[in-house]
């Protein structure tokens, strides 16, 4: 990313061999392959492009003379790009994700930094089995743990409830931990765009709630407060929803902490659970969300699809 003359206003611009130059010193023993994919902004990157890309990544894992991916994506999205390959590849080689919350113009851009320590992140044998990964910041994180928490730091990617699985110092990869929960895996020959997101608060009617049905609404997670509770008056279309066999998932507005159906009065948790509501344990709304694209692209069960959750 770089700034533009007339504007001072930062626009992406295809700069991967000048980075790549740049680098090169600091790798030892390593060969690059590069391949650009894209040049969109992450804002405009849709489940589409994160399936094409999910594909374009099994077909270079596939290939016995790569050992790893690097990936570099914007940040505002990358969290849900790198959740999508996680449920999406099956592959013991290493996937890396990285970006640069300082564009290539800016004084101390931390893209180069970032994309070295990916590297050594890829290429290190202890990353092997761990899944999609997030390396900014010299922290490794793991992509179903990972979310953006800052709008300017360096330090922006936080895995909040668990801490980075590891760290990068200097050329030497330093793992601390495991993840804590068994890799899930979601095969599919196509996905489900048709999912929303809704968010849970002080006052909150089914107004939304119906207008997103009204219009084709094939899956719907909502970020409910606390544990998993939402006003009584979103009730009515969350009925709606389910008996019109709309997966409807609860995860929580709160940053940490799982769902739970803890609560019998209207619109608590138990009662969500009651009607049929689908609870996430702790993952955000945002990649419960690319959990369900997927999982709805799988299959139309209701069954299945709980047993992915």
């Amino acid at each position: 990313m770089a700034k533009h003359k007339e504007t001072s206003k930062a626009i992406i611009s295809d700069n991967h061999s000048e980075l790549l130059q740049n680098i090169a010193s600091e790798l030892k023993n390593i060969d690059l392959l590069s391949h650009q994919y894209s040049l969109k902004p992450s804002p405009a990157i849709t489940p589409d492009d994160m399936f094409e890309l999910a594909k374009l990544t099994k077909a270079y894992m596939d290939d016995p003379k790569i050992d790893g991916i690097v990936i570099t994506h914007g940040t505002d999205t990358l969290e849900e790009s790198a959740y999508f390959l996680d449920l999406y590849l099956e592959t013991t080689k290493p996937v890396v994700f990285t970006g640069s919350m300082r564009n290539f113009s800016e004084l101390g851009f931390d893209g180069l930094s970032n994309l070295v320590s990916s590297i050594l992140v890829a290429a290190d044998s202890e990353s092997k089995h761990m899944g999609v990964l997030v390396v900014l910041n010299d922290e490794i994180n793991a992509a179903a743990e990972v979310t953006k928490t800052h709008t300017l730091s360096l330090d922006t990617f936080k895995s909040l409830e668990f801490g980075p699985i590891g760290i990068v110092e200097q050329d030497n990869v330093l793992y601390y931990r495991q993840t804590h929960y068994p890799h899930l895996h979601i095969t599919t020959d196509r996905i489900e765009n048709r999912v929303e997101i809704i968010k849970a608060y002080s006052g909150a009617s089914s107004v939304l709630l119906n207008l997103l049905i009204d219009g084709g609404l094939k899956g719907l997670v909502i970020e409910a407060l606390g544990r998993g509770n939402v006003p009584p008056m979103m009730i009515e279309g969350i009925k709606r929803a389910i008996s019109l066999n709309i997966p409807v998932l609860i995860t929580s507005r709160c940053p940490k902490g799982r769902v739970l159906d803890s609560y019998g009065y209207e619109g608590g948790g138990h009662h969500l659970k009651q009607l049929g509501a689908i609870f996430t344990e702790n993952l955000s709304s945002q990649k419960a969300r690319i959990r369900l694209i997927l999982a709805l692209g799988h299959t139309s069960s209701l069954e299945t699809i709980k047993s992915f959750f």
